[in-house]
Formats: C-alpha cells, sequence, structure tokens
C-alpha cells in the first residue's frame, strides 16, 4: 500500500501516516461492507448525473458505471480485497474502482461527501430492510388468521392477573396477536415513509458548488423527495432510531407471545405442542422438549430494546452537523434489523403449526369459576342491581371453593340459595359454550365473531376470505 493509501484518501492534509491502533479504531468496514450493494447503486446514479450534467465527461461516467458494476460482481463472488486501512466500504470501492479504471474513479466523488454517501446508504438498506419485515409481518399474520379460524371454537381461560377470568376462544386470542401485529406494520409503513428522502447531494454540510441536479438522483434511486436541508440532511439519523424504536415494540408483541407459548408448552398447563423441529432436548435430561425458540425471541427482545437506548443516547448531544460519533450508528441498527427478522421469520414458521390441546384448555376453563360474571350478568337480566349481583355471585364462588365445586356444578336449589332470582335456565349461561356465546358483538369472543374477524383479515390480507 502507498503511504497515501495508507493515509487515507484525504491524505493531502496530513504529513504523517495514520497511527496503526488509530486507524483500527476508526475502520468500521468490517461491519458497513453489508451496505455494499446501496453503496454502488448510489455511486452509480451519482455518477450518471455527474455525466448527464456535464460535470465529468461522458466516458468517464461510462467507465465509472462499469467498473462499479464489476466491482459488485466481484463482491459477490468473494473475491474482493477489503482493507481495514481504508476505513470503511466507501473508501474500500472507490480505492478499487481507481485501481481497476485509472484516474475516471478519482472523479466519481466528485459534488458529494461520505457524510450524504453513508446517510443516503443507509436510507437504501433501510428500505429493504423494512420492506422485508413488512412480507414476514403479512406472512406471520396470515398464519395467526389461519390458527384463529381453526380453533374459533375451541375454549380455553382467558387470563388477568395470571388468574382464570373468563373463558374465551382460542382463536380470539390468536387475533388479538393479529391486532398487536396489524399496528406494528403501520409503524413501518411510517417509518419508510419519512426514511425515504434522499440526502445525496447535501455533501458534507452545506451543498456543493457544482451544478448538480438531485431530483434526477433521487429519481433514480426511487426516494420521493430530496431532503430540503442539508445541514440535517447529513446529521439526521432519526430515520434510525425510528426503526430501532418500531423494532423495539415489534419484539416486544413477539416476547409477549413467547412467554405465553412457553407457559402454554409447558406440562404444568400443557395447552400446546409446539412442533419438535423448534425445540430442543436437555443434554441430562432425556424427557425435556424446551421452546428454545420462543425463549430466544423473548431474549433478543432486550437487544432490540438495547439497541434503541443506545441510538437515542448516540444522538442527544451532537451538535450540527456530522460527527464521527454517528459512525456508532450502525452496528445497534444492523443487530436491530438481524434480530426482528430473524424472530419473525421464527414465529412465522412456528405458531401457525402449533397443536392445540383442546381439552387441556376446556378443562382449564372450566377452574376458577371462569363463568362467574355471565352468572351476574344474568341477574343484572333479571332485574338485580350489578352491585348487588356482584356481592350474590362473589358469596356463590366462595361456596364453590370451600365445596371444591364449579358454579355450573351447583344444583338449582343451591344457586337459588344465594338469590331468588335464579331460574332454571341458569345453566344456559354457566356452559362455557354459552358464556363465548353470549359476547356475539364486534370485537367480542363468540366464535361467530371470531370467524366475521378472520374474514375481515383476510380481505385485509388480500386473500379468499371463503377458502
Amino acid at each position: 500500500m502507498s503511504e497515501s493509501d495508507a493515509k487515507g484518501l484525504w491524505s493531502g492534509r496530513f504529513s504523517e501516516a495514520t497511527d496503526a491502533f488509530v486507524a483500527a479504531f476508526s475502520a468500521s468496514e468490517h461491519y458497513d461492507r453489508r451496505l455494499y450493494r446501496e453503496d454502488i447503486r448510489g455511486s452509480r446514479a451519482h455518477a450518471r448525473m455527474l455525466a448527464d450534467c456535464g460535470i465529468i465527461s461522458a466516458d468517464d461516467g461510462a467507465a465509472i458505471d462499469a467498473g462499479l458494476q464489476a466491482i459488485e460482481a466481484e463482491i459477490e463472488a468473494g473475491g474482493f480485497p477489503w482493507d481495514p486501512a481504508l476505513e470503511d466500504v466507501h473508501m474500500n470501492i472507490e480505492a478499487r474502482l481507481t485501481q481497476r479504471i485509472g484516474e475516471a474513479g478519482k472523479r466519481l466523488h466528485t459534488g458529494r461527501s461520505r457524510n450524504d454517501q453513508i446517510a443516503t446508504d443507509i436510507r437504501l438498506w433501510l428500505r429493504t430492510v423494512i420492506d422485508g419485515n413488512l412480507a414476514l409481518l403479512r406472512r406471520f399474520q396470515a398464519g395467526l388468521v389461519d390458527l384463529a379460524e381453526r380453533e374459533a371454537d375451541t375454549v380455553m381461560p382467558g387470563f388477568t392477573h395470571l388468574q382464570v377470568a373468563q373463558p374465551v376462544s382460542f382463536g380470539h386470542h390468536m387475533l388479538a396477536w393479529y391486532e398487536m401485529l396489524v399496528r406494528d406494520e403501520s409503524r413501518l409503513h411510517d417509518v419508510r415513509r419519512r426514511a425515504n428522502e434522499m440526502p445525496l447531494g447535501s455533501a458534507a454540510l452545506a451543498g456543493t458548488t457544482f451544478p448538480i441536479d438531485r431530483d434526477q438522483t433521487c429519481a433514480a434511486l426511487g426516494f420521493d423527495a430530496p431532503t430540503r436541508n442539508s445541514l440535517d440532511a447529513v446529521s439526521d439519523r432519526d430515520f434510525a432510531i425510528e426503526f430501532v424504536s418500531a423494532a423495539a415494540l415489534t419484539m416486544i408483541h413477539l416476547s409477549r407471545m413467547a412467554e405465553e407459548l412457553v407457559i402454554w408448552a409447558s406440562p404444568l398447563t400443557g395447552f400446546i405442542d409446539l412442533p419438535d423441529r423448534f425445540c430442543t432436548g436437555s443434554s441430562i435430561m432425556p424427557q425435556k422438549k424446551n421452546p428454545d425458540v420462543a425463549e430466544l425471541v423473548r431474549g433478543k427482545s432486550a437487544r432490540v430494546q438495547g439497541a434503541l437506548h443506545t441510538l437515542l443516547t448516540l444522538m442527544k448531544g451532537q451538535p450540527l452537523a456530522y460527527n464521527r460519533d454517528n459512525q456508532e450508528d450502525k452496528e445497534p441498527l444492523f443487530d436491530a434489523a438481524d434480530a426482528l427478522r430473524d424472530s419473525l421469520r421464527a414465529f412465522a414458521d412456528m405458531v401457525p403449526a402449533l397443536t392445540v390441546n383442546r381439552g387441556r384448555t376446556r378443562a382449564a376453563a372450566r377452574e376458577g369459576f371462569a363463568t362467574a360474571t355471565d352468572l351476574a350478568d344474568y341477574l343484572v337480566r333479571q332485574g338485580v342491581a350489578f352491585r348487588d349481583a356482584h356481592e350474590i355471585v362473589g358469596r356463590a364462588v366462595a361456596y364453590g371453593v370451600a365445596e371444591g365445586r364449579d358454579l355450573a356444578d351447583l344444583s338449582l336449589a343451591e344457586l337459588q340459595g344465594f338469590s331468588t332470582a335464579i331460574g332454571e335456565d341458569v345453566f344456559g349461561v354457566l356452559t362455557l359454550e354459552g358464556s363465548l356465546a353470549a359476547r356475539d358483538h364486534t370485537g367480542g369472543t363468540a366464535p361467530a365473531q371470531v370467524r366475521r374477524q378472520v374474514a375481515a383479515a383476510r380481505r385485509r390480507l388480500g386473500q379468499d376470505s371463503d377458502r
């Protein structure tokens, strides 16, 4: 490597090579090389614009374009000579371009800076990442909708405070997860829209003196519009923070789902069986079937929350415009994106394939006096004030606890001992199926409502609701 290369592509100002430790400390190519496609795409659009505007010659523009395409192929074939001394993905590619095509390669950087270059690269990369996550979210949503339809009539206990509260449909519970993911999808769409502005052309911080055409580059790269302020464009990382924030909230939702899956898969509850291919065993206990995928997703949510905290703290004290601190944005951003992608894929594959142990969920719903509220509502319909009905049912539950019997197992005479308003028709509301069917309104847990919501979800997902 030449002395000039060792100092970097900005070597003119300096009289000695960068200290070896400082060079290693400053280098980012070992992780930002994953942006090579976006970097090359942005550079090709920039070079075409420079040539079209007469800032560089058409021949130089064509040579740059051909050279960048060759470098992309070289990288993808695994033969690219990445050099940590060249600091980052940009300088590695530009140096290689100059090696391949000569003097023309040095003209590529006309009218731009690494500041607007990296801001553009990350936005291009993030667009692709978001699109991939949106596809996974939709696939997971579709799987949950299928599961909800399959288990619309399956009774399980609904919980508050992890105590049996009221009977619900298992399908209704799956649609609750689906609603979380719908909000997650909406947030990612919002992030993508705000991220889809082009910083390229802002140069270091003040724009450039060359007569560039930012609208041409913007259209070539598929951005909605160029950024409006060069100072903000090169220093803004809101889009990265917003993405990681959306990712963190999605991971919180997945973590909550994971917690329930872990509980439900335990032999103590036995509500579900997870497919063997998503579980592992123990090195010492041969009977174990561990829900490792769910546990790992629950654990990865902590990493994404940590990435969000890192990015927020990174930006909180930075003056305008670009500061080298911003080099530290990519590792937490990449880590969060990878964790979200892998977690969504794992759940999209695993959750729709689980098996519900309907007998166990039904038996659990009969514990804890899950139809107590139904009895209170029954009394209200008989003219009893709700607060009085609440007290009456509370005394009946206390009696059932002492007797070791559910409300539905008490005789009519025993029930009438708490209120003469109770008639023979009371047992119709004390059954689990009666409890579910009675909640037949928008958002309710009645199987009929579950099927209506499944049909609505299929329409939203563009699926055939009659399949």
